[in-house]
């Protein structure tokens, strides 16, 4: 099988994916905000998981910074939804560190012909 090389700031990207998922509590707000429909306001989020508001907040943050969820106010409230582009960019960064895609350039991902 032919080696790609994996970009130094291609894999400082995905370490920051991988490392805002490293936290169980941030891996259930992905997953609850994934599911609903409309954005949700913090305390939906803390009644669902029944944790703190700080510490949803916390990761709420976490999570923005880089740009798992998006946040939009809503008059007095913040409203938290999932990014839906982390739905296809989070599998295809898993799948180019496991060596299943290949990047070209550094940005498009290209499927890769796997030997058994």
């Amino acid at each position: 099988m032919s080696e790609h090389k994996l970009e130094r700031e291609t894999a400082e990207s995905y370490a920051r994916w991988f490392h805002a998922l490293s936290d169980a509590n941030r891996v259930m707000i992905v997953h609850f905000l994934a599911q609903q429909r409309d954005p949700v306001p913090v305390g939906a989020i803390v009644d669902h998981l029944g944790i703190s508001q700080p510490t949803v907040s916390h990761h709420l943050k976490i999570l923005s910074q880089v740009r798992f969820v998006t946040r939009r106010r809503a008059g007095t409230s913040i409203l938290y939804a999932i990014n839906h582009s982390c739905e296809v960019g989070l599998p295809t960064a898993a799948n180019v560190v496991l060596g299943l895609l290949a990047t070209r350039d550094g940005n498009d991902p290209i499927p890769l012909e796997r030997t058994s």
